[in-house]
Formats: structure tokens, sequence, C-alpha cells
């Protein structure tokens, strides 16, 4: 067979980095980082960009080098994407944030409101029952994290852990605060509302697992190729008949139950920015699955039925 020679050039600089001898015609994309990683150590694979153009998208791990528009002498670009964490652990820290942090609201430390009399009061019930679903929430988020979650990325970069956790844990204080105050005023319509809120809760959380589920049943095989998902004999998931990331649109209903529920407007605000995050996410994903798959179903919005 022909080999080829690979050379890694700095996408800023245009210095050359390394020059790879006798490649293999079928070596991925992987095997390259990993000779690469060979003469710089510092550089593990994780945190390489491999690119065909400086200003391209990074190569996928799995690509082949003989399939790719090069010929017997390649020029690639390497990116350092800077120091990594895995997502698993991306999530955990995200999501244990706000579990804990609910508490010290909830309990009323004295450093949050004071030591007045008034409050050290009972709290209304539906505060009890907000904490309740709150908790509820970021459990069922860690235990999919560790038990469900397949990540198609394995890491991301370091410096996002303190934007992510700002915006999860900043938000997790900033509800608890005036969800547990003791001039805290219940829902307008009573149990009515409440009880209203909290079906509504519940089955938007069932939606969202049982989504989570079916997209990790795609990957079972640890294969990281993408697939069109489809509606299973769940009926939480028929939702994949109209909409491209149904978890996404039972996330969205998770908080706007939590917003009924509670009638406090950190926390509507807190579901507005949950929305329009959702759905840039979604559309994004929405159109990389119109754009890989031909016969992708045409019905399908990005995160809401016949709208958007």
């Amino acid at each position: 067979f022909v080999s080829y020679q690979v050379e890694i050039l700095d996408w800023k600089t245009k210095k050359q980095l390394c020059f790879l001898d006798k490649v293999e015609p079928n070596a991925t994309i992987r095997e390259i980082r990993l000779m690469f990683h060979k003469l710089y150590p510092r550089w593990y694979p994780a945190r390489q960009s491999i690119k065909l153009d400086p200003k391209g998208k990074s190569l996928r791990d799995e690509e082949i080098l003989q399939h790719l528009p090069v010929g017997t002498t390649a020029t690639l670009y390497f990116k350092d994407l800077g120091p990594q964490i895995g997502w698993t652990m991306v999530f955990l820290i995200e999501y244990t944030g706000p579990l804990f942090i609910y508490f010290l609201f909830y309990f009323r430390m004295p450093f949050v409101y004071g030591l007045d009399e008034r409050f050290t009061s009972s709290p209304h019930p539906v505060v009890n029952l907000a904490c309740i679903c709150h908790s509820f929430h970021y459990i069922k988020r860690l235990i999919e994290t560790v038990f469900v979650h397949r990540f198609s990325h394995g890491t991301m970069p370091l410096r996002n852990i303190v934007k992510n956790c700002l915006y999860y844990w900043g938000f997790a204080a900033w509800l608890a605060y005036y969800i547990n105050h003791p001039l805290y005023t219940p829902p307008s319509y009573g149990k009515k509302q409440i009880n209203f809120a909290v079906i509504m809760f519940l089955l938007c959380e069932a939606g969202n697992f049982s989504i989570h589920v079916a997209l990790s049943d795609l990957r079972r095989n640890g294969s990281k190729t993408r697939k069109i998902p489809y509606p299973t004999k769940n009926p939480f998931t028929w939702l994949f008949f109209f909409v491209s990331c149904p978890n996404y649109t039972y996330e969205v209903g998770t908080w706007i139950s939590f917003t009924i529920m509670t009638q406090c407007v950190p926390v509507g605000l807190f579901t507005l920015l949950c929305f329009i995050q959702m759905t840039i996410w979604a559309k994004d994903k929405h159109c990389t699955y119109l754009r890989e798959f031909k016969d992708y179903p045409s019905l399908r919005m990005s995160i809401i039925p016949f709208l958007l």
C-alpha cells in the first residue's frame, strides 16, 4: 500500500509542529492524535483540535485519512483547546451545587434571613413541596448523568465550568431566596393551582427521563454514529413524531410547571432563559439532523410542535 506523510502545522502561526512519516492510509484521526501526543505529551488527545483548514471544523476521531480530501502528503492544522474536563464530571458539579444551595435557603440559615421570630416561622406547605420538586429534579439529573447519558463528546474546556456553575448555582440561590423567604406569598388560586402544577411537573419529568433513555438506547453498543431517534412503545416518546428534541420540550415544561407552582417572578425569568437557550440548542440539532439525513421526518419542528 501507499503510505501517507502527515504534516501538522500550528493553526495560527502555520509553523510546522511535526512531520509523521509512513502513516497507514486507514489510520483514523484518533490514531493521528495519539501519534501527536507521543511527540507533545502535554497536548493529550482530548485537548487537540485537528483540522483540514485553519478556520474549519475539527475532524472527528473516526474519520479515516485516505477518505479525506488530501494527497499522500497531508497537511493538517492543530489547535490547542486548553485543559479539558469530562462531561460526566461537568454535569455532576453543575447539578450537585443547586441541590445543596437550595437547602441553605429552605432551612432558613441565620446568615440568610436573620434570627427575627417572624423569620423562623413555619413555611407555607407549597414551600415544602417546591423543595421536594427542586431536589427531585436535580437528583434525577445526577442519576441520569451516571447511569443514562452517553456523550458524543468526551470532554469540555475546563474554563467553561466556571461559567456553567455560575449559571446553575447562581439561579438556584436566586430562586431559593424568594421561594423560601418568610414573606413569600403563596399562589393566588391555592391548592388547585398547586395540584395542577405538580401533576404537570411529574409528567414532564417522566417525559424528559423517557427521552433520555430512548436517546441512550441509540448508542447502547458504544457507537458515536448519529441516528434518527424514533418514538418507542413508551407514550412519552411519541413527542418524537412532532419535534426533534422532546427532551428540551419536557425540560421547559418542567420549569413552566415549577413557575406555576411557586408563582415566583425569578422562577419565571429562569424559565424564559431556559427556553431561549434550549431553543438555540434544539434548532442547531434539528438543522444537523436535516443536513445529515435526507429521509428525516418532515413533520418535525425543533422544540414546539407545529410552531418552532
